[in-house]
């Protein structure tokens, strides 16, 4: 299985949303360079999930 990349966007590619609420970065989760989650609104959130992700077996 690909690895799970962290990508993190700042500036106007932040939802606006999240701008409403005063952030100015956030990160996704990528993996083969597609989204895997919604924006997260810290990088320790990031690590975590991609953590939580690259441990669990999935199975078709």
């Amino acid at each position: 299985m690909a690895p799970i990349q962290i990508m993190s966007v700042v500036g106007s590619a932040v939802p606006a949303s999240l701008r409403e609420q005063g952030l100015l970065a956030c990160w996704y989760l990528l993996r083969n360079g597609e989204a895997i989650s919604g924006p997260l609104t810290t990088r320790t959130c990031a690590e975590t999930l991609a953590s939580q992700l690259a441990d669990a077996s999935f199975t078709a």
